[in-house]
């Protein structure tokens, strides 16, 4: 079971699909506009002041509801159900900077790396999600040319190249922790795009470090519905890529089939699904949905070897 929809939902599906797994996409959870756009619209608006481009199709200032899901999925989905990072090498257009780092130490020049900002911009954008990507790409057309940019893990990182950006720093870690460890010293401005329930890690990390923070509530991630979700059959595995996805399969599918796989993208997800009051039968050895769903395949394989909890 895929537990979200939109072409995030399409693209595991269909990678399901290639593992020979059989997917049912059931979305649970969903992301809609901040409750208060303030923050958000002001630091579009300071992106664009220092060299990015505004689209002229952005969205409108007010009134959306989830973007992950449509109206129709988003109120159904039960019934339809029956440590050190690596400085990457500038690349494509727009982005005038000297060459790539190929020592794990930043690059200087312009307003990005150990250097400083100037008023209006912002030396680095972190983004820690595939969805915050899409929330700026929405309204900036280009982003400004010595705006660096570092994402948490490779799925994001491949969000943000989609988009059209250059991603200067990824993690060895996918994680907010090694994201905000790894991100060089800059006595500018870091713009931090997230959920309304991202943890608290880039952010008090980073201002730990003496680095001034953009703390921007870009979307929310909200659940699909109250109904339980009730399939015809139980499920062989479930991903849970999140703990708010997590917080929805015990909120709307518990108690579980025992012969459903409780699969797990990564430690801290885990975590939080036991935190939920679900097991946990698989954790995926790196944080993408490919290596979750290998593992899963790994697990219903049934000449493999006897799974063990995970620790």
């Amino acid at each position: 079971m895929v537990p979200r929809g939109g072409a995030w939902g399409d693209r595991v599906a269909a990678a399901a699909r290639e593992r020979g797994l059989d997917p049912l996409v059931v979305p649970l959870i969903a992301d809609a506009a901040p409750t208060d756009r303030s923050a958000l619209e002001a630091a579009v608006d300071r992106l664009i002041a220092s060299g990015g481009s505004r689209r002229h199709d952005a969205p409108p200032p007010a009134g959306s509801g989830p973007q992950s899901a449509s109206g129709q999925d988003a109120q159904s989905a039960g019934r339809r159900a029956g440590g050190t990072g690596r400085l990457a090498a500038p690349t494509g257009p727009d982005r005038a900077r000297s060459g790539p780092a190929t020592d794990g130490t930043a690059r200087t020049g312009g307003t990005g790396g150990t250097g400083g900002t100037d008023g209006a911009g912002y030396a680095w954008m972190v983004v820690t999600s595939a969805t915050a990507v899409r929330v700026v790409a929405e309204r900036v057309a280009r982003l400004p040319s010595d705006l660096r940019v570092a994402a948490v893990g490779e799925p994001t990182a491949r969000a943000a190249r989609a988009a059209g950006w250059v991603v200067d720093l990824v993690p060895s870690e996918a994680s907010g922790a090694a994201l905000a460890h790894a991100l060089p010293d800059t006595s500018g401005t870091v713009l931090f795009p997230r959920s309304d329930l991202a943890a608290p890690t880039v952010v008090d990390t980073l201002r730990a470090r003496g680095i001034d923070v953009d703390d921007v509530v870009a979307y929310r991630t909200v659940g699909t519905g109250d109904e339980p979700v009730v399939l015809d059959s139980p499920p062989a595995a479930v991903l849970v890529t999140s703990g708010s996805i997590a917080r929805e399969i015990a909120r709307r599918m518990t108690p579980l089939d025992p012969r459903t796989v409780v699969a797990c993208i990564g430690p801290g997800t885990a975590a939080e699904a036991r935190a939920a009051g679900l097991p946990v039968h698989v954790v995926a050895r790196t944080r993408s949905a490919e290596a979750l769903l290998d593992a899963v395949v790994e697990s219903l394989n049934p000449t493999a070897p006897n799974r063990k909890a995970p620790k």
